[in-house]
């Protein structure tokens, strides 16, 4: 059975004058019950995760800082609103709902995280509305418990995964591929093992084949045995902040993409939603329950 993370404190809403679609956490798993993609069943509630685990992959002071809600006004800033207590152990919750997902996936060839896909924070930073680096700690710790030996992360969010570049950057056995718009947010790129930067107003055919040509780069540079997939809908023509223009067709093509290749090399591979900010919500919604959708009809 494909296992799907969620929690009520996915969709917290953040403090009073900053804005974030948080709804679609919500939304998500309310329209795959209601069209019958998935049952109650599909989905878990995580736990929060331990120090220990989060250790493996942040720095002790800056993790100590977040949990005691102690970083500077200017952290915050960078991190984009300010702490509370709820807005961490949100954080931690996520991060272990992507962690257990590496065992379902395991089980069941692929796991989601309804959230997830934090991949702007560093090592010792938050930013870009990441706390902690949910597919990050999920790798160290797959490596540091003997269940991976060579692992990719496929980030296709619109903005590149420079906390997870960054994580990695001293690390052979992970493998870093992002596709992200060359001129968005984060304005300092780190270096990935293979960054694919990509014009504004760049479109579906252009889009794909270069996905399909890295795609394979990536698989044959890594030689993986665990997969996890950052799957933002950013990408979106309609996407506020991405400045690309795929419509939701090629997004879902995106998606398949990926998915056929993993199940076809018979690789389990983790799914966190990442970013998605079209001005419609219905936009952000339909584009990521379509890689639901897809990921049942390929690996059911």
């Amino acid at each position: 059975m494909i296992k799907i993370a969620w929690h009520p404190l996915y969709a917290h809403p953040l403090p009073d004058g900053h804005r974030f679609p948080m709804l679609k956490y919500e939304l998500i798993p309310e329209q795959l019950l209601h069209e019958g993609t998935i049952e109650q069943e599909n989905l878990f509630c995580p736990e929060v995760v331990s120090e220990e685990i989060i250790l493996l992959t942040h720095d002790k002071n800056y993790w100590e800082q977040l949990r005691d809600l102690t970083l500077s006004s200017k952290e915050q800033r960078r991190i984009g609103f300010p702490l509370n207590a709820q807005l961490v152990e949100r954080e931690l919750r996520i991060t272990r709902g992507t962690i257990d997902g590496t065992h379902f996936a395991m089980n069941n060839g692929i796991a989601f995280n309804v959230a997830g896909g934090t991949h702007h924070s560093g090592s010792n930073w938050g930013e870009g509305f990441c706390l902690l680096n949910d597919q990050s700690i999920a790798a160290n710790y797959l490596l540091n418990k003997n269940l991976a030996s060579s692992i990719l992360i496929i980030d296709l969010d619109v903005h590149q995964g420079n906390g997870t570049a960054e994580i990695f950057k001293n690390e052979p056995r992970v493998f870093t591929f992002s596709m992200h718009g060359d001129k968005n947010f984060p304005f300092r790129k780190e270096t990935s093992n293979l960054d694919v930067p990509l014009d504004d107003g760049l479109q579906d055919d252009e889009y794909l084949n270069l996905l399909d040509k890295n795609l394979t780069k990536a698989f044959e540079s890594s030689k993986p045995d665990f997969v996890f997939f950052l799957a933002g809908v950013d990408v979106l023509s309609t996407d506020k902040l991405g400045k690309l223009a795929l419509s939701k067709m090629a997004c879902k093509d995106r998606d398949k993409l990926v998915l056929t290749a993993c199940k076809n090399k018979n690789l389990p591979v983790q799914v966190s939603m990442g970013g998605g900010y079209s001005a419609d919500i219905k936009d952000i919604v339909d584009a990521h329950c379509n890689t639901y959708r897809l990921a049942f009809d390929i690996f059911s």
